[in-house]
């Protein structure tokens, strides 16, 4: 699998994001201002509580577009062989025939693409799984601790 695919599907994974938070953010928005929000009294907050909904869906719309630009500008470098794992490496865990693909990313974890019938997530280095990855080489042992389990891994490849 090509480094520049993933990238490119993560990049559309958040496109596609992006368009679904902005939907519905003028969704709220419109309920918002809309004339049927108009308080009917002091304990009717519809209107207050759909403007409160569009700021945040807002928010996560410039986190989104943050995260868009960060991964363009992320150059599909390939790791040489015993190099850490580091932002912009693409990992293969093996437990026993159980393979795992993980990116670690500069942002967006927690997404999760397809790419050649491949599932990849991508972590960043601040998630407790990133923080146990980086700096691990290819044909490195680690015991992973996630809540409620702990596993042995091989890290099978970095690139």
């Amino acid at each position: 699998m090509k480094k520049s695919e993933v990238i490119q599907a993560i990049i559309a994974r958040f496109g596609e994001e992006l368009q679904t938070y902005l939907n519905a953010a003028n969704a709220s928005r419109a309920e918002a201002t809309h004339e049927s929000s108009k308080a009917e009294n002091k304990y009717d907050t519809r209107g207050l509580e759909a403007s409160y909904l569009a700021r945040g869906q807002s928010r996560q719309m410039a986190e989104l577009e943050q995260a868009v630009l960060e991964f363009r500008k992320l150059a599909p470098r390939e790791f040489a062989a015993g190099e850490p794992i580091d932002v912009g490496a693409l990992v293969e865990l093996a437990q026993g025939r159980e393979r795992t693909f993980y990116f670690i990313g500069p942002r967006g974890g927690g997404t999760e693409v397809e790419v050649n019938g491949c599932e990849v997530l991508v972590i960043t280095p601040q998630s407790p799984l990133g923080a146990q990855l980086v700096g691990k080489c290819a044909g490195d042992e680690l015991k992973l601790v996630l809540p409620g389990s702990q596993n042995r891994y091989r890290v099978r490849a970095v690139n």
